[in-house]
Parts: structure tokens; sequence; C-alpha cells
């Protein structure tokens, strides 16, 4: 598998601006803790470079993402399922190009990531509101009122995160509550690594 460090280098050589690579960091981060959560611990640095990666291709190519990235991926010598999984995030998503991402999330992996990629941004943008800029001291009702506001971080699909819910069997307050606990516990990790960028 590739490692950690070789993936952040192949991140850094199609991504260049800050917002893009503090995505990426936050979704790795994200995916770790749901690995541990979720009984697949031994996975967890695996469940990470998927989520570094998922992104890869969407800075250079946004009208193309996740169809260009298996020819990213591939020529850097990444294996075929971190392919899969990458491509999986977008499942159903019409992209720019105007084709539509059907490659489908198999795993609890995939499905998490699916689910997690777009809450991550609506809760980091939610707690860049907060007095403390955190999601340390974020609740959950907080969290939930962000949510329905529909004016409120609107790029990030309400219809997506609740499909991911949906996928993965769980509703979708499970969801939030997991994904804002798992950003709150790796927040510092996060703010570190995005400082060192």
């Amino acid at each position: 598998m590739i490692s950690r460090e070789d993936a952040f280098a192949l991140l850094k050589k199609y991504n260049k601006e800050a917002f893009h690579l503090q995505h990426a960091i936050t979704v790795e981060a994200v995916m770790k803790w749901f690995a541990d959560k979720l009984g697949y611990g031994e996975d967890a640095t695996h469940w990470g470079v998927v989520g570094l990666l998922h992104d890869i291709d969407f800075e250079l190519y946004p009208d193309e993402h996740c169809f260009k990235a298996p020819e990213l991926l591939k020529d850097a010598g990444v294996e075929d399922d971190i392919i899969h999984s990458v491509c999986s995030h977008g499942y159903g998503i019409t992209v720019g190009c105007g084709k539509t991402i059907d490659v489908e999330p198999e795993h609890e992996m995939e499905k998490v990531l699916f689910a997690v990629d777009e809450l991550t941004g609506l809760i980091g943008a939610a707690a860049l509101m907060r007095p403390s800029k955190s999601t340390k001291d974020m609740e959950l009702k907080s969290l939930k009122k962000k949510y329905k506001s529909k004016g409120f971080a609107a790029g990030c699909s309400r219809e997506v995160i609740e499909r991911g819910a949906e996928q993965l069997n769980w509703d979708l307050n499970k969801l939030l509550e997991m994904t804002l606990q798992s950003m709150a516990d790796c927040e510092d990790d996060i703010n570190a690594q995005v400082a060192e960028l």
C-alpha cells in the first residue's frame, strides 16, 4: 500500500491551495477516527490514506472530479482498491463535464467517506462562526441548527450527507454526532499539520 508520506507528497503534487490541503488532512483524520470507532483499527492508516487522496483531482480538474483521479493515482502506482475508494465518494454525483460518477461505495470505509466528506466542510464552516473557532465546544444542537439552515454552507450538499447516512443504515443524528466528535477529537492534530503547510 502507498505510504502516508508518499500519499501526502502525491496530494501536494496536484493541490497547492491551503483550503484543499486542509480539507484532505481533515478527512484523513476523521477517516482514521472512524476506523478505530467502527472496529477497523488495524486498517486506520489505509482509511486515512483514502481520505487524504479522495479529492486529488479536484483542484486542477473540478469538471472531471473522480474521472481524472484514476489516471493521476495509477500513474503514481497507487493500488486499485484505493482508486475505487477514492472514486466512490462521488457516487451518483454529476460533475461539470456532464458525466455522473457510477463507482458505488461497497466497503463500510467507502460509505463513511461518502457520508463525511461534505459534512466535514459544513462542520468546519460552523466552527469558524463560533467565538472559539473550534469544534471542541460545539454542541450537536448548534450543528443541527446550522445544518437545517439552507443558506449556511450552501455548497455542502445535505442530500449527499443524507444519502451517506442511509448507505450506512444510520440515522442522520448519529452521523452528525460522530462526525462532530471526530473533528473535535482530531482538531489539535489537524491544526498542527495545517500550521506546517
